[in-house]
């Protein structure tokens, strides 16, 4: 009996071993280059899941790096309304989506993030449901609650990135010619960048006012256009028009009475120091003519003024090459005629000066006079 047990273990060891064996070489048949392709399946995945646009990620901080990040549930529900893009993994097409999470996982494709502020912020009834901040999370294993997953690999660039990495020096030398342009493209310039920009303050004064209107009436939180300034958002999400449900807690009477008073005190004093028509005059004008100046500015004109200019220098510091005979008095005008003459210059000089001290005393006799009729 002992004899047999010990050769059962022996046959056990040696099927083993050449199971083993034929392992290692149904594995050593394979080429390497079918095994770097199926290495570089799940990296081509990740890149298309990660450009496709249906998969909602935002972005945060990871351990002080921006970060493009996404929700285990919405990752679920991805590849279930996009099961055409497990066909890249050819063989593994039909894994599950926890599986394919957590080989990517495996390959270091994904990290797992929890959210750093676990508390409830006050007036608030449940956590952001994009933090902007997060760390490490120390399981790392695919989960559908509450579990972020951050891209660890570097996004390839589009062609339209890199065409308009090249066309942004030629806009910058475009920009800084702009004094050289022709006047009619200053104009179009001009009035096409005037429009933008009171397109878009007209719009946010808009948003802000009915925001401001139903939340002091109605007490919700009604934002049109909701991303148009946020800093990372595709352009559809840009344009989005419909706002976002109010999830936040619905304010308090009081406080809405607080800001509405806020703002009638604002708008009287908006009203009560608002510029006079003159001085809306006259900074009308001074605005104007800053723009004329920069429109009407030209090459010519300035190479003109400069040539101007360095005439001007050079017959100021140019020797003077008179003779005594242009300095001093001609022959026939003796010295008492010059006396004559300039003792006559003063006279007038003194003259025109109290005409003009008299003339003053007129007008403030005049302005005292009108005062004293108007008290």
């Amino acid at each position: 009996m002992k004899k047999a047990g010990g050769a059962e273990k022996k046959r056990v060891r040696r099927s083993s071993g050449a199971i083993q064996n034929g392992g290692r070489d149904s594995s050593s048949d394979t080429p390497p280059r079918k095994q770097a392709t199926q290495k570089d399946v799940f990296q081509l995945f990740a890149e298309k899941v990660r450009d496709n646009k249906d998969l909602v990620s935002r972005w945060a901080v990871l351990q002080e790096t921006r970060v493009e990040y996404f929700r285990g549930k919405d990752f679920v529900s991805f590849l279930r309304n996009h099961p055409e893009v497990k066909d890249i993994l050819e063989s593994d097409r039909n894994l599950e989506a926890e599986d394919i999470a957590d080989a990517l996982l495996r390959k270091n494709l994904l990290v797992r993030c929890d959210r750093v502020v676990k508390t409830l912020r006050p007036g608030k009834r449940k956590l952001s449901t994009w933090p902007a901040h997060l760390e490490i999370f120390p399981d790392q294993v695919f989960s559908e609650n509450d579990a972020f997953f951050a891209w660890t690999f570097v996004k390839r660039r589009p062609l339209w990135q890199t065409l308009l990495s090249f066309f942004w020096p030629v806009v910058t030398l475009a920009i800084c010619l702009f004094p050289v342009y022709p006047h009619r493209c200053k104009l179009l310039i001009l009035y096409s960048c005037l429009g933008v920009l009171l397109l878009f303050l007209s719009l946010l004064v808009l948003r802000g006012t009915i925001f401001g209107v139903l939340y002091i009436v109605l007490g919700k939180r009604v934002w049109f256009f909701p991303n148009i300034l946020a800093e990372e958002a595709t352009l559809r999400e840009l344009f989005r028009f419909w706002p976002k449900k109010d999830e936040e807690e619905r304010p308090k009477w009081t406080t809405r009475v607080f800001y509405a008073a806020v703002a009638v005190l604002v708008i009287l004093l908006l009203r009560h120091h608002a510029p006079d028509e003159a001085a809306r005059a006259r900074y009308q004008k001074r605005v104007s003519n800053i723009i004329d100046d920069v429109l009407e500015w030209s090459p010519r004109l300035a190479l003109s003024g400069m040539m101007e200019n360095m005439q001007t220098v050079v017959n100021s510091t140019e020797p003077s090459n008179a003779t005594e005979e242009e300095v001093m008095p001609p022959d026939a005008m003796d010295a008492e005629t010059f006396t004559v003459q300039y003792d006559a210059e003063v006279s007038e000089n003194l003259e025109n000066s109290d005409e003009n001290l008299d003339s003053r005393e007129e007008n403030l006799d005049k302005s005292d006079e009108q005062k004293h009729d108007d008290i």
